[in-house]
């Protein structure tokens, strides 16, 4: 058996560790703070640091991915790297995903073994061949050029930063759900996407779309943003239904935020636009709202930056 997964971490992986190390150098990082956040050896950073990208670059080439291509990615990557060790496994995991469904690496895997000259299997076990899941695929990335382009879209982006989720009619599991990797952050000032749309990519998120989902069919999509005071202010000026996430048990639970969802759906609750949660407890404070498309959401929460920006229409704080 010779199965891609050798690639990955034979030369994929540490390709990307050799290009995220100097970016993450530029960036005015330690030695040891390098070695700690990509889980490696300061030896093995100081052998990185000492040694020019050539060698990554011919190793990503192999995997059909070009210098500037690879950079992009290294710059990605190092984001999600210093975002926590969770942001950085999907981020590298979705890079290579991507490089299978491609076709990029087969060249490589069946050179190394010719007996796998017709095979075409990451081709369609991770190739975008779902007519529903591209749909939903162009409609996240619509979304985001939407926030992307929004010059007061980066006053609503939380700590936590920000996803957008969009399911199909056939979605039954967070792996069915189309969703941003690594999120969608802040950068100078303006929302910013680690990487592509792909499915299975939050879980959270989609736990939080489905859900709402199975109780109206007609809802298809979600974007979570920043809540406060003056947030519900807002919310209240555009019209907008909200369901506040209250309530939630005393026991611990991995998601609270969904648990407290699920509750308050099992109840009868009046149609809603926006699921509030309030906050607490090692939680921040989020909105999160619905509606039939990604693209749709996207435009609305645009619509509530720019009169949460410039206050218009609101009572002064």
């Amino acid at each position: 058996m010779q199965p891609p997964d050798e690639m990955m971490t034979d030369s994929f992986l540490p390709s990307m560790r050799h290009l995220v190390a100097h970016e993450l150098r530029a960036r005015g990082c330690s030695q040891g703070r390098i070695a700690s956040l990509l889980g490696v050896t300061q030896a093995s950073v100081s052998m990185y640091l000492s040694s020019d990208r050539s060698r990554a670059h011919s190793t990503l080439a192999s995997l059909s991915v070009g210098a500037a291509e690879a950079q992009e990615h290294a710059k990605a990557l190092a984001d999600q790297v210093e975002a926590g060790p969770q942001s950085a496994i999907v981020a590298i995991e979705s890079m290579w995903r991507t490089i299978l469904g491609s076709g990029g690496a087969c060249g490589a895997h069946r050179a190394a073994h010719p007996s796998l000259s017709t095979c075409d299997y990451c081709i369609r076990e991770y190739g975008r061949k779902d007519t529903a899941r591209e749909e939903a695929l162009e409609d996240v990335a619509n979304a985001v050029k939407t926030i992307e382009g929004s010059p007061t879209f980066g006053a609503i982006i939380p700590e936590v930063s920000v996803n957008v989720a969009r399911a199909t009619a056939e979605s039954d599991s967070p792996a069915d759900v189309v969703a941003v990797p690594g999120r969608i952050g802040r950068v100078r000032g303006r929302a910013k996407a680690a990487l592509p749309p792909e499915a299975g990519a939050s879980i959270h998120m989609s736990r939080m779309l489905l859900l709402v989902m199975r109780r109206n069919p007609d809802v298809k999509a979600c974007i979570n943003f920043r809540y406060d005071s003056r947030m519900a202010a807002v919310l209240a000026r555009l019209g907008m239904k909200s369901l506040r996430l209250e309530g939630r048990g005393k026991q611990a639970a991995d998601d609270p935020t969904v648990r407290t969802l699920e509750a308050r759906l099992r109840r009868h609750v009046p149609a809603f636009d926006v699921a509030i949660e309030p906050g607490g407890g090692g939680i921040e404070p989020n909105a999160y709202l619905y509606g039939g498309s990604a693209t749709e959401v996207a435009q609305r929460a645009v619509e509530v930056s720019r009169v949460y920006s410039s206050g218009e229409g609101l009572d002064p704080l």
